[in-house]
């Protein structure tokens, strides 16, 4: 028997009538450097996405088609977010950090019917912009007083002012397509993943509940995670979701630029990637008149934080920094750390090591970690094997890319290329990629585990191992250090090595340290492996 419950289709429309609604006092406001803090209400936003939706059926788009963001992060780009959707185009937020090859293929890939680009960025779209065969228009915003609109584009402003608003949205289903990313391409062509509007609604939900970020109305968000980058991880639309003020770091944001905005605007969440922190930090350790501890949630991903830091931003700056796990693939939230509260009477060291973990997985995510010949593990701390989810926000399939149904296992699984365990808790501890392991002498060594013991050593800034071939072992580790500015001349291999020591088993001590001035980073801040690699490649230890 059925229950009598309405089909009410989960969609993005609800979430913006709300807001317009109850939450019309609340404010956005955009970083313009030089300017300040450019500020409007909830009110005048919905006001403009309104004209901005009119404005792209206006230029002939219909459901369907992809509309184009090339843009930092801003209340500008925050209005696409939901005047695309709102009408049953497809978002496509497209990463201003790739090379005019990989910009040229997910464009015409996704074929974007309209780019809309920040005029600060226009000197890396111009000289690709002939070779973009599916754009009809290029609508420039203005992201400073100065910014021109370039000969042969639209200006959005004036789009938005001449637009007549929506008054009617058009019927959705829950299942049609709101957003669109592409992987960041670490191997072979960049991979389309398509986001639903249940699929983003459902995630809201999950990333608001209070063991995962506890997004609220009373929060302050600073938006540093690229808006390009897994749509800033989906917090935009949860920050909509939720009326929660909300402030976008502008065009490239400096750790000065953030430190500012938390400490005159007592923002509450702020998520980046550990490099990120490790820089504010070097910064408060100097000037110490800064007040980070209005930030109750420090939502840390792309890579595993130290726990050396994560203990430091507790412990001197009142900073709660929150371990999450997930993927481009996944929305892309998986796991969060919340130590349970039958954990509070554990040392505090003990507390600290499991705050180290990724987390836990979150409600609506499943997961399951499998070796190499397909058997399912234990969650008993020690197996390990890769990750595997599937869940109402993890895709099915990349967008017209059928070599990419290889990631997906025969009974409905995403194999994510992480590698884990898990342990009776259910806490994930990601020990590596899967291109990313080192197997020396037939035995896997964890370059992460590795990476993060060394940056806890109190002279390292940025650590990174790889993997360098052995004659007799086949494959050896090699660390890759960057020491703190003010220890550049002062640390040595020894001073590495000793600390390892007692940390790692004896064979995974790398067999050489090599000190470089920084770690290569991918477009999203993530440590870029491949890069150094390439550098070390045919690299000979020493005897």
């Amino acid at each position: 028997m059925k229950g009598l419950i309405m089909d009410y289709p989960l969609t993005l429309t609800q979430f913006f009538e709300r807001a317009r609604k109850i939450f019309h006092r609340k404010t956005m406001a955009t970083r313009v450097p030089g300017e300040g803090l450019q500020r409007y209400t909830y009110a005048d936003y919905a006001d403009r996405v309104c004209r901005l939706s009119a404005a792209l059926n206006r230029l002939g788009l219909k459901k369907g088609d992809r509309v184009g963001t090339f843009a930092w992060n801003s209340h500008r780009h925050m209005e696409v977010y939901f005047a695309a959707p709102l009408m049953g185009m497809v978002l496509h937020t497209v990463n201003i950090r790739l090379s005019a090859q990989d910009l040229t293929y997910i464009i015409n890939h996704a074929e974007d019917r309209v780019l809309i680009v920040d005029a600060s960025l226009w000197h890396l779209l111009e000289p690709i912009r002939k070779d973009l065969k599916s754009v009809k228009h290029v609508i420039v915003m203005r992201d400073s007083s100065t910014a021109e609109i370039p000969a042969g584009a639209l200006d959005y402003e004036a789009l938005v002012a001449d637009a007549k608003p929506v008054e009617t949205w058009p019927k959705l289903d829950e299942t049609d397509a709101a957003g669109m990313c592409y992987t960041s391409g670490t191997t072979g062509h960049p991979k389309g993943v398509l986001y639903t509007h249940r699929g983003i609604y459902l995630h809201c939900f999950g990333s608001s509940t209070v063991d995962v970020f506890g997004l609220c109305e009373r929060d302050v968000i600073l938006h540093i995670v690229p808006m390009f980058h897994a749509n800033a991880w989906c917090v935009p639309f949860a920050g909509v979701m939720n009326g929660s003020t909300q402030i976008f770091g502008g065009p490239n944001p400096q750790p000065r630029d953030i430190i500012e905005i938390v400490h005159n605007e007592r923002v509450t969440v702020v998520g980046a990637v550990p490099t990120v922190w490790i820089a504010i930090q070097a910064i408060l350790e100097k000037e110490p008149q800064w007040d980070i501890s209005s930030i109750r949630c420090i939502p840390i991903g792309g890579s595993a934080a130290p726990k050396s830091l994560i203990k430091l931003f507790d412990k001197k700056y009142g900073a709660y920094m929150l371990h999450a796990w997930g993927m481009t693939e996944m929305s892309p939230l998986g796991t969060v750390c919340r130590p349970r509260s039958y954990t509070d009477s554990l040392p505090e060291e003990e507390r600290y090591n499991i705050r180290a973990k990724q987390g836990a997985i979150v409600a609506g995510v499943d997961m399951r970690i499998v070796d190499e010949g397909g058997t399912v593990q234990p969650w008993d701390g020690k197996s390990v094997g890769e990750i595997q989810v599937r869940g109402p926000w993890v895709t099915s399939g990349y967008y017209n890319n059928p070599a990419g149904a290889a990631q997906f296992t025969k009974d409905g699984w995403f194999r994510t290329g992480d590698v884990a365990s898990i342990d009776s808790e259910g806490y994930v501890q990601i020990t590596d990629r899967t291109k990313d392991l080192i197997k020396s002498g037939g035995e896997w060594i964890s370059s992460v585990d590795m990476e993060t013991a060394i940056m806890d050593h109190p002279k390292v800034l940025e650590a990174a191992v790889i993997a360098v071939p052995h004659e007799r072992w086949q494959e050896r580790p090699l660390a890759c250090v960057v020491p703190k500015p003010e220890f550049k001349d002062r640390l040595t291999e020894k001073d590495i090595l000793d600390h390892l020591t007692p940390r790692v088993a004896k064979w995974w001590l790398p067999d050489e340290v090599v000190f470089i001035d920084a770690v290569p980073k991918t477009s999203v801040g993530k440590f870029d492996k491949k890069v150094l690699r390439e550098r070390f490649k045919g690299w000979k230890p020493k005897a």
